[in-house]
Parts: C-alpha cells; structure tokens; sequence
C-alpha cells in the first residue's frame, strides 16, 4: 500500500512531514514525524488550530510493483484512493510532556518483562551405555567370585593333602624297613627279597611325592 501525507496548504512552511510518502508493507507499520517550526508570535493558551492533515492511501497492484509513489497515485483510478483528515490540536508545554509521559508508561507497562537467561549447568542425562560397562563388570567380578573356592574349601583340601603325604611317608618308611630287615638276609631267603622287591615296586612312587608336597606348598603360598 502507498502512503501520503499532504500538509495543510495555509502552513506548508509552518510544518515539516518525515516521511511525507512511501510503501507499507502488509504487516508492517511505518512512524510518521510531524515537526512544528518556530513561528514569529507564539499563539494564545486557548487558542485552537484549524490546520488539517490529509493521508491518502491506495493498494499497489502486481502490475505497479516497481513503480515510484508518484507514479502510482497517477495511474491509480481516483476511486481506489481512499483519503483521511486529521485535524491538528495545540497543546500547553505541560498537557505535552504528560501526555508524552503517560504514552511511555503505557507502552511500559504492556512491554512484557524479558527474563533473565539462565547460565548454570543442567544435568546432563546419564547415558544408558555408560552403565553397561559398570554392570559387565560387576557381573565378571561376581562370576569369578563364585569359582574361586572358600577359604574352607581350601582348608579342607590342605589337610586332606597333608594326610595323603602323611600316609605316604608312613607307607615308604614301613617299606624301608621291610626292605633292611629283608636285605640282611638276603643269602638265606631269595625268595622273601624278591617278594620285598616286589612291595616296593607296587608303592607310590617318589615323584608322586613330591607333587603332592609342592601342590600343598603353593596352595598355602597363593591362598593364607
């Protein structure tokens, strides 16, 4: 739409209109200035201005997009202008600066008050993934856990251990002395040493011994 403002022809110098023509976009709006010029006398309190100011507006059709304003008024038909008056009021200085203070509070007060921007950290929502590894682990921890024998266990298993090479210490030193007795009268009796042998081959051996021994000492190295 195209906009413009005339002002009275009787106070042309009197009156200065920023801007006194242009475009309004739709949607949009456009302030207009009006600026009083300093005159020779300064009028009575109860004085009252006859001035008026006309506003002429008319649509711009797709066809005058980017004509000037001039331009379009011209082509316009006078029908499609459509023409308001606003007649001008002189005010005291001071009914001025309360009706100037009044606007400002106005608009004040319907200016929604902006709120603060909030700078502090938010949590950040904990990441179902990160959980997974805590729970992996603690389910390796509990299985490992559960393997690994008790300390009773373990007690158990080394006393049964020292009882096996206890026995078989008392088995080999029995056959020891069957195997003096039998080896000093070995001329006299052949037959009673290769028996003698033969008891001694059917014993446990000394490696089995020794096994036994070392298991029982690594038991109680890695576990008390």
């Amino acid at each position: 739409m195209s906009v413009e403002i005339d002002p009275p022809r009787a106070g042309l110098q009197a009156y200065c209109v920023r801007p006194n023509s242009g475009r309004i976009e739709p949607g949009r709006t456009v302030d207009v200035q009006v600026l009083l010029q300093a005159m020779k006398d300064e009028p009575a309190t109860d004085a009252k201005c006859k001035d008026k100011f006309l506003v002429q507006s008319v649509a711009v059709t797709p066809d005058m997009e980017h004509a000037n304003v001039t331009s379009i008024f011209e082509k316009s038909p006078k029908s499609s202008v459509i023409e308001r008056k606003i007649r001008v009021t002189w005010l005291a200085p001071d009914a001025a600066l309360d009706e100037s203070k009044g606007a400002n509070e106005s608009t004040t007060e319907q200016t929604s008050p902006v709120p603060a921007p909030d700078f502090s950290e938010k949590p950040k929502p904990e990441s179902p993934q990160a959980s997974e590894p805590a729970s992996t682990f603690s389910n390796a921890k509990a299985a490992v856990s559960s393997a690994l024998p008790s300390s009773d266990d373990l007690k158990a298993q080394l006393a049964e251990a020292n009882a096996q090479i206890q026995r078989l210490k008392d088995r080999l030193a029995d056959q020891g002395l069957r195997q003096r007795k039998t080896g000093g009268d070995a001329k006299a009796a052949p037959a009673t040493m290769q028996q003698s042998h033969a008891q001694t081959e059917s014993g446990v051996p000394v490696q089995m011994v020794a096994g036994l021994c070392l298991l029982s000492f690594l038991i109680a190295y890695f576990f008390f």
